[in-house]
C-alpha cells in the first residue's frame, strides 16, 4: 500500500477526514482538498502523524471548474494518482413549515454535489486513462436510490451523482480504470447532526470510513451500508409510487440552513 496516492475532497471534515486518516495508517501518500484551510491543515497534519507517506493541503472550491482543474495537476505532478475519491457535498433540505426548499440553497446544492463531482472528477480522467490504471470513486447516498420528499434537491443530486457513476464505470471500464459508487446511510457527521430525523442504523464517520476503505480495496463497484437499508430501497421502487408516497410521507425532518446556502443567498 505504501505510495499508493490517493486524491479525496472534502477531507476537511467527517467521511472525506475519517478515510484520509485510515489511509494515512497504511502509509498512502495524500492530497486533501477542502475550502477551510485551518480545518484542513490540521486533517493533514493528523494523517502525516498517522503515518502517512505525505499528506498535502490543496484549498479548493469544488464549484470552480479552473481552480479545480489547476489543483489537480499540481497534486498529479507530486506523483501520478492511484485512487480519486470525489467526496465533497452538502446536505439540503425543506423544513416543516415550507412547501419548497429556497432556490438559492437548491442551485447551491446542485452546485456543490454534482457540478462539483464532475470538476473534481474529469481533470483527473485522462492521466488515468493513459496509464491504463487508477480508480475513482464517487460518494451517493441512500437518497439517490429513492427521493424524500423533505430533501428533494439533495436526493435529486444524489441520484445524478449515482448515474453518473454507472455510466463512467462503463466508459472507463475497457481503460483499465474502475469506478466506485459508494452508498451510505447515516454516517455520524457534522452535516448529519444538524438534520432532525431518524437515523436508522448510524455508525461513526470511523466506521463508515473501515467499510469504505474495505471496498476500494477490493475495488467493488457498489460499496453500500447497511445492506438491508440499500436492498429495501431497491425493492421499494418496485412498488405503486403511490403506495411508497403514502409510508414515505409518514417520516419527517428538520434540515436547517447550511453555510452554503447562507452563502448562495447573500
Amino acid at each position: 500500500m505504501s505510495g499508493k496516492h490517493v486524491l479525496i475532497t472534502g477531507a476537511s471534515s467527517g467521511i472525506g477526514r475519517a478515510l484520509a486518516l485510515r489511509y494515512a495508517r497504511e502509509g498512502a501518500l495524500l492530497s486533501l482538498f477542502g475550502r477551510d484551510a485551518e480545518r484542513l491543515q490540521a486533517v493533514v497534519d493528523a494523517c502525516r502523524a498517522a503515518g502517512a507517506a505525505g499528506a498535502e493541503s490543496f484549498v479548493a472550491d469544488v464549484r470552480d471548474r479552473d481552480a479545480m482543474a489547476a489543483a489537480v495537476a499540481k497534486a498529479e505532478a507530486i506523483a501520478p494518482l492511484d485512487l480519486v475519491v470525489a467526496n465533497a457535498g452538502v446536505s439540503s433540505g425543506r423544513s416543516p413549515s415550507h412547501v419548497l426548499e429556497r432556490p438559492e440553497a437548491v442551485r447551491a446544492t446542485f452546485a456543490i454535489n454534482v457540478t462539483g463531482v464532475l470538476n473534481t472528477v474529469e481533470p483527473t480522467v485522462p492521466a488515468l486513462v493513459e496509464r491504463r490504471a487508477g480508480q475513482i470513486a464517487l460518494v451517493g447516498s441512500m437518497t439517490g436510490l429513492r427521493g424524500l420528499p423533505f430533501s428533494p434537491a439533495y436526493s435529486a443530486t444524489k441520484a445524478a451523482v449515482h448515474s453518473y457513476a454507472t455510466a463512467l464505470r462503463g466508459t472507463l471500464a475497457p481503460y483499465g480504470v474502475d469506478v466506485t459508487l459508494v452508498v451510505p446511510g447515516w454516517v455520524d457527521t457534522p452535516m448529519s447532526q444538524r438534520v432532525t430525523s431518524w437515523k436508522a442504523s448510524i455508525v461513526s464517520d470511523a466506521e463508515a470510513a473501515e467499510i469504505v476503505w474495505r471496498g476500494l480495496e477490493r475495488r467493488k463497484a457498489v460499496i453500500a451500508f447497511p445492506r438491508y437499508m440499500y436492498w429495501a430501497l431497491r425493492f421499494i421502487e418496485l412498488l405503486p409510487p403511490r403506495l411508497v408516497d403514502f409510508f414515505m410521507l409518514r417520516f419527517s425532518a428538520d434540515v436547517p440552513a447550511t453555510r452554503e446556502k447562507e452563502e448562495a443567498a447573500g
